[in-house]
């Protein structure tokens, strides 16, 4: 049936309802319900011990919604915020509601962030990130590489060519800038 602007007629009744539409209102007798007696709101049947469970410790100020006065009970606490990504994901809770897309395009900046955020400690550790295995590009190259990737309608195929600047370009850019400032600074101590 298309919109129309006009209001639709009159809605039919229970008798003609169910004398068009075999087995309609068959739930209507609480009788034939079998979980009538779970609609009933009885709060001393359901069993819970506490009226509000104990909150869980704040160990730093947790990101909250503005919508919302305090936290729930328990939260989330594996990866606190820290640096710069950190200092976007508290601006995006402490500005911006959840129905605005800023605060979840803020959150998604930070999550990018976070990952450079690891990738230039790793370079501080004894086990800095290697971008070639940890993609997962070994794992195309071995028995029936050919094979599983053309004839077979993978919809990656059109895109591959694009998968090594995606992963080694912002590696490689990354080295260019460094080789330049170094050769800057090198040259500047020269003069």
């Amino acid at each position: 049936m298309p919109y129309r602007a006009e209001k639709p007629g009159t809605r039919p009744s229970s008798e003609e309802l169910r004398a068009r539409i075999p087995g309609w209102g068959a739930d209507l007798d609480p009788k034939d319900r079998p979980a009538v007696p779970r609609e009933r709101f009885d709060p001393g049947a359901s069993g819970a011990h506490w009226d509000f469970p104990e909150r869980q410790p704040e160990k730093w100020p947790r990101e909250r919604s503005i919508e919302h006065q305090q936290l729930t009970p328990a939260f989330g606490t594996s990866a606190p915020p820290k640096l710069l990504s950190g200092a976007m994901r508290k601006y995006a809770y402490r500005r911006f509601s959840e129905g605005r897309a800023a605060h979840w395009l803020i959150l998604l900046a930070a999550d990018r962030v976070d990952a450079w955020e690891s990738h230039l400690r790793s370079f501080a550790s004894l086990r800095p990130d290697n971008p070639v295995t940890e993609s997962g590009v070994f794992g195309e190259i071995g028995s029936k590489a050919f094979s599983s990737r053309f004839g077979r309608n993978r919809a990656d195929v059109k895109h591959q060519w694009l998968d090594p600047v995606i992963v080694a370009g912002p590696w490689l850019l990354a080295g260019g800038a460094a080789a330049v400032v170094a050769l800057r600074v090198l040259a500047k101590s020269r003069k």
